[in-house]
């Protein structure tokens, strides 16, 4: 193992019930106003929007609020966000809903404490030094934004979708309610699985060092989503298979995986971010197209983690085979393997890659993915 800092100051309440006691948890952070943001219109059919409110209200919360917050958040969003969390001195955000909800508010947050442009965290020109405190209440499992400062953003005018990381932004309280994420639709359940499987799966592959428990670890998570997703396919009212779903998609990226390794990239996220940036695809759909074309890419940089992903995830033996069968199973599950279902035309490839490389320049992968590596992995796709 190499050296490591971990430190993760996020709260998980999980369990049936828990999203009507958000008011309370606010309340005991010392918070009076909130800006409460979320979606579109969906919490507001299933009733969450109403047991938020009055929790709120129970708790003598005052709040403002945001809605209309799209899949793949936007900037403009971002801004509208800060504007109004400004002028109404907002004390912290909460956030009701998935990841782009998550990715929004946390955005909001260090650009209400920031003088300048928010776009500056994201385009590498400032550093984050402080921070509006956010809360969640989860309705989709995926991204992990309940327990980590991640954030991704699409710029409305330049395509550009960049990322944040802060344990400033870590929210202080999220809730899981299982419950929540039992209308979520088969496809998007798929994407939600495919993006789980992605967090954990480049470091596997990408980093110089990777302990045999971390591999362990990560090949854990991936057969108990493959499992988990399987069951709840068949049955989307198994209250166990989805506690278990939100779960593991939490610990995918709440910063346990990484630890003791050295190392390690993100280049799948990288090129989807091109993708969904360019076409507005649902992030999970993206990453099933471009993680099996990358690993053909990419085997045999480092064949011997490739054999053993192939034995432990499906008893198998060549690297081949591991990413022939993954790809397989992301078309079981019915997400996308091919740049054609996502009605993406093949003459777009040298966009997409000049979109992508300059996503790879901000995040520094530029010297191993040049322009033309990028457009080799995306004719695999």
């Amino acid at each position: 193992m190499k050296d490591f800092s971990y430190y993760n100051p996020t709260k998980i309440e999980f369990g049936r019930g828990k999203e009507k006691e958000i008011g309370r948890y606010i309340k005991e952070a010392g918070i009076n106003k909130v800006l409460f943001v979320y979606g579109m219109n969906s919490i507001k059919i299933s009733g969450l929007y109403d047991e938020t409110i009055i929790s709120l209200k129970k708790y003598g919360i005052k709040y403002e609020e945001l809605n209309h917050v799209v899949s793949n958040p936007l900037l403009s969003r971002v801004n509208d966000g800060i504007k109004l969390a400004r002028e109404t001195e907002i004390q912290a955000i909460l956030g009701v809903g998935g990841g782009s909800v998550a990715d929004t508010i946390k955005a909001i947050a260090v650009g209400v404490k920031y003088e300048g442009d928010v776009w500056d965290f994201f385009s590498n020109k400032a550093i984050i030094k402080d921070a509006l405190p956010v809360f969640t209440v989860m309705t989709l499992a995926a991204t992990a934004s309940e327990m980590n400062g991640n954030s991704v953003i699409t710029h409305d005018e330049t395509k550009e979708k960049f990322s944040i990381a802060s344990v400033l932004v870590n929210p202080v309280v999220s809730v899981i309610n299982p419950e929540l994420m039992a209308s979520v639709s088969q496809d998007y359940l798929a994407y939600s699985a495919v993006d789980a499987i992605a967090h954990v799966i480049e470091m596997y592959f990408t980093a110089t060092y990777h302990s045999d428990f971390n591999s362990r670890l990560v090949e854990s998570i991936i057969k108990s989503m493959m499992s988990t997703t399987e069951i709840l396919l068949k049955n989307p009212d198994n209250y166990n298979a989805r506690g278990e779903f939100a779960w593991i998609a939490t610990q995918a990226l709440n910063g346990l995986t990484p630890t003791g390794t050295e190392g390690g990239t993100f280049p799948n996220h990288m090129i989807e971010h091109a993708l969904s940036a360019l076409y507005n695809v649902p992030h999970g759909a993206g990453l099933s197209v471009v993680i099996p074309a990358w690993m053909k890419w990419h085997k045999d940089k480092n064949i011997g983690q490739y054999q053993r992903f192939s034995k432990e995830i499906f008893g198998l033996t060549s690297a081949d085979e591991g990413i022939y069968a993954l790809e397989a199973w992301f078309k079981k599950i019915g997400s996308p393997v091919t740049l054609e279902a996502l009605n993406i035309p093949k003459e777009d490839i040298a966009d997409i890659a000049t979109n992508a490389y300059h996503i790879a320049t901000v995040w520094g992968y530029s010297k191993d993915y040049s322009l033309e590596n990028i457009k080799e992995i995306l004719e695999k796709a």
